[in-house]
């Protein structure tokens, strides 16, 4: 099994903020791959959906603590399904990568994302896909404060943009389930 993880925080006032792209693409997939609605699991602290996809068991994932214990969903399932560390594919946003690039790693540390952070703490191991997506401005300087800006909305032509580049992403998935499965 693939668990694909979307990194955001819940409720309403960061549904379409740039801290939660990792949810935003999981929607997309989740109707993309015709997976079910993602329903709220209480053992898992996530809202989940599971599904088949290039004959592969998937598990879709939006964890429903913060995104700095975004690790806790992710124990309870590695538990729960006893899996490696591999198995867990990682999407989420990244101020230090210029808008809508994209960065793919299978290992390495957490180059200071706190999502990610509790990711490494809960499974003991730097050993997983991530599927890091740029958000960083344009006008962006060092030292600029980062929590506006990742809490900020999404501009139109972002919204428009935000399609190819999700597509990428998926795209970039499928070649690593075809080549690995």
């Amino acid at each position: 099994m693939i668990v694909i993880v979307g990194l955001g925080n819940p409720g309403k006032e960061y549904e379409k903020t740039k801290h939660n792209i990792g949810f935003l693409f999981l929607d997309m997939i989740q109707t993309d791959w015709k997976f079910p609605k993602f329903h709220l699991d209480k053992h898992f602290t996530a809202e989940i959906s599971k599904g088949t996809y290039e004959g592969q068991d998937i598990l879709l994932v939006k964890p429903q603590t913060f995104m700095n214990v975004s690790g806790q969903a992710v124990l309870s399932i590695q538990q729960f399904y006893k899996l490696q560390p591999e198995n867990f594919w990682i999407v989420y946003d990244e101020l230090d990568l210029p808008w809508g690039k994209i960065r793919i790693r299978t290992e390495g540390s957490s180059a200071g994302h706190n999502g990610i952070k509790s990711i490494i703490a809960a499974l003991g191991s730097e050993q997983f896909h991530r599927f890091r997506i740029g958000i960083q401005p344009e006008h962006f300087e060092p030292g600029q404060e980062r929590q506006g800006t990742v809490l900020s909305k999404f501009t139109k032509e972002e919204q428009k943009q935000m399609v190819d580049i999700f597509e990428q992403v998926e795209e970039e998935m499928k070649t690593i389930l075809n080549s690995k499965f």
